[in-house]
């Protein structure tokens, strides 16, 4: 099976339904991603989305976003998620490995991401992928949406 990897440019009707199968089993508090919602992902100069096709099906995911700052250009890799079906068969790696090559082609000095615990193949693929576990406080703030 030759998994492909590419990056999206356009908010396709089958990218839409691969993004409405693919986000729950990302998370279970993913809100729905509709065409506008996806076409705003895809206008985003910092982000870069990439899918993986195994047999031609969208079977995987991610975001890579790289940003100037004044330490140097950082990157972040974003919302990876392999479909359960597809899982065992290197796309979570190929995926990775694409993110970390257009990471480093733009020039960022580190690429982090962060991943639940509970995500236990998920971990193991990054540590292959070279990435290392480092100890921080992460820190999120969640602004209170009108009609919550």
């Amino acid at each position: 099976m030759t998994v492909l990897i590419e990056t999206v440019s356009e908010p396709t009707p089958g990218l839409v339904a691969a993004f409405a199968r693919l986000l729950p089993q990302l998370s279970s508090s993913a809100q729905p991603l509709d065409g506008a919602g996806l076409a705003r992902v895809l206008a985003s100069d910092a982000t870069t989305l990439l899918v993986a096709r195994l047999d031609g099906a969208i079977v995987g995911a991610l975001a890579l976003v790289v940003v100037p700052l004044p330490t140097g250009s950082r990157a972040h890799i974003e919302d990876v998620v392999v479909d359960a079906a597809a899982r065992g068969h290197g796309v979570g790696a190929q995926l990775i490995d694409r993110a970390l090559e257009l990471a480093t082609e733009a020039g960022a000095r580190t690429v982090d991401l962060t991943s639940r615990p509970s995500r236990e193949a998920a971990n193991r693929l990054y540590e292959r992928a070279g990435f290392v576990r480092r100890e921080s406080a992460v820190y999120r703030y969640t602004p209170a949406r009108e009609g919550s």
